[in-house]
């Protein structure tokens, strides 16, 4: 038996979502993009990432309802258009939430030990692996634990910021010099933040009745990470401004500390820990799973397709994963790491509206899906290209080092 036990029902799927959206906006992302894009920019680079996020996670809810398996867009290219735009579609998620896993892990290992970030990252991942690898209802579990904890530090922050009386609207300020470009760079740093809904999608085969389930899970989990940004976005604005909030390592904890309550810092610090570990948790789950529905059909060595007898897990895939995220780990840079998976990961979400596009119109939906899924393919083509320079050369470096091996394997597979 090769399939996986479907063992999630919304509420699971909800808080998986979550658990892979919750930390990477709030506790990485925030001051990249305020330096890019100024405070008020901020706002309208969240509302916008927020906006593609939403587009793609219709998109995705309308093909994981009609292909629930393991895989998400690798199987949607496949199914829809062609077996090289699942290909691409597949290589540029595992390539760039590799990256995105080492970007977690090493954050991680900032906020507990700076002096020893990289064995700390390692440890992380072998522990996070360590769930995973005793199946998905343990990550389920855990994930919701997580997900309790960050709730609770990020009220903290929230009430601390306006409570303290140190929250002021005019340090929010305006475009300034930033203009539409560094909007634009913004919202394509934050939609880093938003990715984690497609772990639904990524989990289509463990999902119980996925042609319900997925589609009331996807946009409850964008809707709630989106209202909790706004609200921080505003506060951490209000408190520190955009410049001190884009110099800042560690915004969230400083944000408390400049409210009056600097021994409330480590708590936001531990939350900051507890957010990450969630984000990663679930996202080398996702990872896992999109690397067994390539090696599934061969697109990667098969014996990657192998699922654990007693676990029903990927197990193989999941270790693979592992491993290369230990390498990336002991050469990565946070900050690049992200860029470079936005990049990607925004290549794959064009290729999944694409994909929708051809599903044509759903007389049972009221949202106008066809224009969602067009306009979801223009903003993630417009934000992968407004990425910082070397994001952008390495995103699609990368992706075409990918198509190289496709053609080059089919070429040889041709002649035999």
């Amino acid at each position: 038996m090769d399939q996986l036990a479907r063992r999630l029902a919304v509420p699971d799927a909800v808080v998986i979502g979550l658990g892979s959206m919750l930390g990477a906006g709030v506790f990485v992302v925030f001051a990249p993009a305020a330096a890019a894009a100024g405070g008020a920019g901020l706002l309208l680079a969240l509302g916008l990432a927020g906006f593609i996020a939403f587009c793609n996670a219709t998109s995705s809810a309308r093909l994981a309802a009609r292909y629930p398996e393991s895989g998400g867009t690798y199987v949607y290219g496949r199914e829809r258009l062609n077996p090289f735009a699942g290909f691409l579609a597949g290589w540029g998620f595992v390539v760039g939430k590799t990256a995105s896993c080492a970007a977690m892990a090493l954050t991680i290992g900032a906020y507990l030990w700076p002096e020893r970030a990289r064995l700390v990252a390692v440890l992380a991942v072998l522990a996070v692996t360590a769930v995973n690898l005793r199946g998905i209802g343990k990550t389920a579990t855990a994930t919701k634990v997580l997900v309790g904890v960050v709730l609770a530090v990020l009220a903290l922050v929230a009430v601390s910021g306006i409570a303290g009386g140190h929250l002021e609207p005019a340090r929010i300020g305006d475009l300034g010099d930033a203009g539409i470009r560094g909007v634009l760079t913004a919202a394509g740093l934050l939609f880093f933040a938003f990715a984690g809904y497609a772990r639904i999608a990524t989990l289509g085969e463990e999902v119980r009745e996925p042609e319900r389930t997925i589609p009331r899970a996807v946009p409850l989990a964008l809707g709630v990470v989106l209202a909790i940004y706004l609200v921080l976005a505003v506060v951490a604005l209000g408190v520190l401004g955009a410049d001190r909030l884009a110099a800042s390592a560690a915004p969230l904890a400083e944000v408390v500390t400049a409210a009056g309550l600097p021994g409330l810092a480590w708590l936001v610090r531990a939350g900051a820990t507890v957010a990450v570990t969630g984000v990663l948790l679930s996202l080398l789950a996702g990872v896992g799973r999109t690397l067994l529905g390539m090696a599934r059909r061969r697109d990667v060595p098969g014996a990657l397709a192998a699922v654990h007898p007693r676990y029903r897990v990927p197990h193989r895939a999941e270790l693979a994963v592992a491993a290369a995220v230990v390498v990336v780990v002991a050469l990565g840079d946070v900050r690049g790491a992200i860029g470079f998976s936005s990049c990607t990961v925004l290549v794959y979400y064009a290729i999944t509206n694409a994909s929708a596009l051809t599903l044509g119109r759903d007389p049972s939906r009221k949202l106008p899906v066809q224009l969602l899924a067009a306009l979801g393919l223009v903003g993630c083509v417009v934000l992968a290209v407004s990425l910082p320079t070397a994001s952008v050369l390495a995103g699609f470096g990368v992706l075409a080092l990918g198509a190289a091996w496709y053609a080059l394997r089919h070429t040889v597979a041709a002649r035999d």
